[in-house]
C-alpha cells in the first residue's frame, strides 16, 4: 500500500515550482539552473520519501543521502549563472569549479561505504560510523564556503544579481545548514522527529525563493519585517482592548448590545492605532515627503518648462539618483538638460503600455519579446532604474528614474510610489499642456482680430508708393522729388515691417520673462494697430500717459498681450452697445504705491455684478462671441510676473474700468 508522506507531498511542490520557473523564461541560465536544483531537490525528497516508507530503509537512507550531496554543485552552477553571462569557455569554467565537482561527487559515495551506516545499523538501534560525521562536518564546511563567497560576490554586484545571491544562494546554504543540524541532532539524540522535519524545512525554502526568483516585483525584507510588527501590534492591541472591554460591558448590558459597542470600540481603535503605528515607524518617509513636493509643485508652478524642471528635482530626491526623465506625449527632458524622443507607435512605448511599469530586473525575469528587449536596452542606454507610464485624457506620460546611489534595485513598494508620483505630474503637466494651446489660441484669436485692421494699414503705404511709383516717369528728373520719393519709399516699407514684426510677434508662442522696460514706448508701439481698429468701428480712442517714470518690472510681450486683449475687449464691448451714446476708449497710465498702473476704461454697457466674481475664470464672457479665456489668461500670464489685474465695481451708466499693476521692483520669489 503506497503512503503518502509529507516529503512525497512537498516533492511534487518543488516540481511544479521547477517547472513553473523553467517555464517563467526558458531562455534565462539562472531560470534553468533553478530547474536543475529543483529536481536535484525533488529526487532527494522522493528517496526520503521510500527511506520512510520502504521495509528496506538503509537503502533508500543511503540514496538520500549520496543525493543531497550534490546540492552543493547546483547551488554553485546557480551562483555562476548569476554571476556570469552565458558564453563563456567550458575548460575555464570546468577548470573554476574542480572541486565544487570533486568534493560533492566524494562526499556522494561516502553514504555507500559501511564506515558511513554499518549493516547492523537498524531503526530502533542506529548506528554511525566515522564517514557519517565526515560526511556531515565536510557538506556543513561546504556550504560555509559558499556562504561566505555568495556574501562577499554581493557586494560587488547589484540590482536584481544582488537580490538573487542574497535570496538563492543565501537562503540555499541556510536551508542546508539547517537540514544537516537536524540530521545531525537525529543522530545525536535517537529522535527521528528532528528528521521528519527536514521536509518542511525545504517547502518552506521553496514557497519563498520560488516567488523571489520567478516575481518581477522585488520586495525590502526590512520593509515587510516592520510590516508584520506593525499588523502583528494592530491585532494583539485590538483583540486585548475588545476583551476587556466585553467582560466589562457584559456586565451591565445585554451581550448584542456588549457585542456592538466592542466592535465600535475596535474599528474605532483601529483607525487610530493604525495612524499612529503609521507615524511612529515612519513607513516610506521618501514618498511622502516627496508627495508633498510634488503637489506643491502643481499648485505653484503652471508653465511647461518649469513644471518639468521641478518636477525632475522631485523625482531625483525621491529616488536618491542623479538622473531622471519626462516624456509627454513622446517628448521629454532627461536629466534636465539633455532631450529625449520617444515614438508613441515604437517598441519602447508598446512595451510600457504592456506592463505599466518596468525595472531592468522585471525585464530580465520575464519572458522576453522584440519590444521589451527595445525597452531593457533603453533603460540601460539611459542608465535608468524603473519607468512607469500615466495614460490621461489627452496626455499620455513616461516617468523614470535613475539608478539610485545605494545600486539596489527599486522595490515594488517604491514601484507603486513612483506610480502616485506620476499621477500627479501628469495630471499637472496635462493642465500645462492644455493651458500652453489656450493661450497660443487666445493669441492667434487676436490676430485675427486684427486682420481688417491690419490690411487697411498696409494698404495706406501702399498706396502711396503706388501714387509715386506713377508720378515717376513725369516728375524723375526733378531732384526734390526724387529727395521725396526715396524717402517715402524708405519710411512706408519701414512702417510695413514694423506692422508684420508686431503680428508675427504676438502670433508666435513664448516664455515670459520678467525684467526692466520703459512701459510708455512698448504701448505707443502697438497703439497704430488698436486705434486703427477702433476707427474702423468709428470709436474715438484717447491715451493719457502719466506715469513718470515708466520703467516696470515685466516682460514686454506679455504686457503688450494684455494691453491689446483688454482694449480689443473694450473696442467690441462698445461697437456692441450701440445705445447711439458717446463711443470711446481710452488707455491711461499712473504711478502708484504697489508700480505703474494701467488703466483701460470703455463707454460699454460695463460688467453685470453677477459675472464680477468671476470674471477671471475661464469661459465667462458677455460676449456675441469668443470663449471667454481671454481675460483668465491674462490673469495667468499677469500672475506669473508678480502682476495683476482687478475690474473696478460695476457703477451704473458707466462702462467697465480694467487696471494692470506692473510692479516697479523684481519678485523676491
Amino acid at each position: 500500500m503506497f503512503v503518502i508522506t509529507l516529503a512525497f507531498l512537498v516533492t511534487i511542490v518543488v516540481v511544479v515550482v521547477g517547472l513553473t520557473i523553467l517555464w517563467s523564461n526558458p531562455g534565462r541560465g539562472v531560470n534553468r539552473a533553478v530547474f536543475v536544483g529543483a529536481v536535484q531537490m525533488a529526487a532527494w525528497l522522493l528517496c526520503w520519501h521510500f527511506a520512510a516508507t520502504s521495509k528496506n530503509g538503509l537503502y533508500w537512507i543511503r540514496w538520500t543521502c549520496a543525493v543531497g550531496a550534490l546540492a552543493p554543485l547546483t547551488f554553485w552552477i546557480v551562483k555562476e549563472c548569476i554571476l556570469y553571462k552565458p558564453g563563456r569557455p567550458w575548460v575555464s569554467w570546468l577548470a573554476r569549479s574542480s572541486v565544487w565537482i570533486i568534493a560533492p561527487a566524494v562526499f556522494a559515495i561516502l553514504p555507500f561505504t559501511d564506515a558511513f551506516i554499518p549493516p547492523e545499523s537498524t531503526a530502533r538501534n542506529p548506528i554511525h560510523g566515522w564517514a557519517y560525521g565526515v560526511y556531515i562536518w565536510g557538506l556543513v564546511g561546504l556550504y560555509i564556503v559558499l556562504f561566505r563567497d555568495t556574501f562577499v560576490r554581493s557586494k560587488e554586484v547589484s540590482g536584481g544579481q544582488r537580490v538573487e545571491l542574497q535570496v538563492w544562494l543565501g537562503g540555499g546554504c541556510v536551508l542546508a545548514v539547517t537540514v544537516y543540524a537536524l540530521m545531525g541532532l537525529s543522530a545525536f539524540t535517537g529522535n527521528p522527529l528532528f528528521r521528519r522535519l527536514q521536509p518542511l524545512a525545504v517547502l518552506l525554502f521553496y514557497a519563498g525563493t520560488a516567488y523571489a526568483v520567478t516575481s518581477f516585483r522585488i520586495f525590502d525584507a526590512r520593509q515587510i519585517f516592520l510590516v508584520s510588527i506593525q499588523r502583528v501590534t494592530l491585532i494583539v492591541s485590538i483583540a486585548v482592548v475588545a476583551y476587556f472591554v466585553q467582560s466589562s460591558i457584559e456586565l451591565f448590558v445585554p451581550k448584542l448590545f456588549s457585542f456592538l459597542i466592542t466592535t465600535a470600540v475596535a474599528l474605532w481603535l483601529a483607525a487610530s492605532l493604525d495612524s499612529l503605528l503609521d507615524r511612529y515607524f515612519q513607513f516610506y518617509p521618501k514618498a511622502m515627503f516627496a508627495r508633498k513636493a510634488a503637489f506643491s509643485v502643481a499648485q505653484r508652478e503652471s508653465r511647461l518648462e518649469k513644471l518639468e524642471s521641478a518636477f525632475l528635482g522631485v523625482l531625483k530626491g525621491w529616488g536618491q539618483a542623479e538622473t531622471a526623465v519626462i516624456i509627454s506625449g513622446g517628448k521629454g527632458t532627461f536629466a534636465v538638460d539633455s532631450p529625449v524622443v520617444l515614438d508613441e507607435k515604437g517598441l519602447e512605448f508598446q512595451a510600457m503600455r504592456q506592463l505599466r511599469w518596468a525595472t531592468p530586473e522585471r525585464l530580465v525575469r520575464e519572458r522576453g519579446s522584440p519590444e521589451r528587449e527595445a525597452l531593457r536596452l533603453f533603460l540601460s542606454q539611459k542608465k535608468l532604474g524603473v519607468v512607469v507610464i500615466v495614460e490621461g485624457t489627452s496626455l499620455t506620460s513616461i516617468v523614470g528614474v535613475g539608478i539610485p546611489a545605494s545600486r539596489r534595485p527599486y522595490t515594488y513598494p517604491q514601484v507603486t510610489q513612483l506610480m502616485e508620483l506620476a499621477s500627479i505630474m501628469e495630471s499637472a503637466l496635462e493642465r500645462a499642456h492644455f493651458s500652453a494651446k489656450v493661450q497660443q489660441t487666445e493669441q492667434l484669436a487676436t490676430v485675427g482680430l486684427l486682420g481688417a485692421s491690419l490690411a487697411h494699414e498696409i494698404r495706406n503705404p501702399l498706396v502711396s508708393i503706388k501714387t509715386f511709383v506713377q508720378l515717376l516717369p513725369t516728375h524723375h528728373q526733378d531732384p526734390l522729388f526724387r529727395e521725396k520719393f526715396f524717402k517715402l519709399i524708405g519710411d512706408e516699407v519701414g512702417r510695413i515691417d514694423q506692422l508684420t514684426e508686431q503680428l508675427l510677434d504676438l502670433a508666435s508662442p513664448r516664455t515670459y520673462e520678467a525684467k526692466l522696460i520703459e512701459l510708455h514706448p512698448l504701448l505707443r508701439s502697438s497703439l497704430d494697430l488698436v486705434a486703427a481698429k477702433a476707427s474702423h468701428r468709428h470709436i474715438e480712442f484717447f491715451t493719457e500717459f502719466k506715469a513718470a517714470p515708466d520703467a516696470a518690472f515685466t516682460d514686454a510681450s506679455a504686457a503688450k498681450q494684455v494691453m491689446l486683449n483688454l482694449c480689443f475687449n473694450a473696442i467690441q464691448a462698445v461697437d456692441e452697445a450701440r445705445d447711439g451714446g458717446a463711443r470711446w476708449v481710452k488707455i491711461a497710465t499712473r504711478n502708484t504705491a504697489e508700480g505703474i498702473e494701467m488703466a483701460v476704461m470703455d463707454s460699454g454697457p460695463g460688467i453685470a455684478p453677477e459675472i464680477r466674481p468671476r470674471l477671471f475664470q475661464p469661459f465667462q464672457t458677455t460676449k456675441s462671441s469668443g470663449f471667454g479665456l481671454g481675460l483668465a489668461i491674462c490673469s495667468d500670464i499677469l500672475g506669473h510676473l508678480n502682476a495683476r489685474i482687478a475690474v473696478d465695481p460695476p457703477v451704473p451708466g458707466q462702462g467697465a474700468t480694467f487696471r494692470v499693476t506692473f510692479p516697479c521692483q523684481p519678485s523676491l520669489s
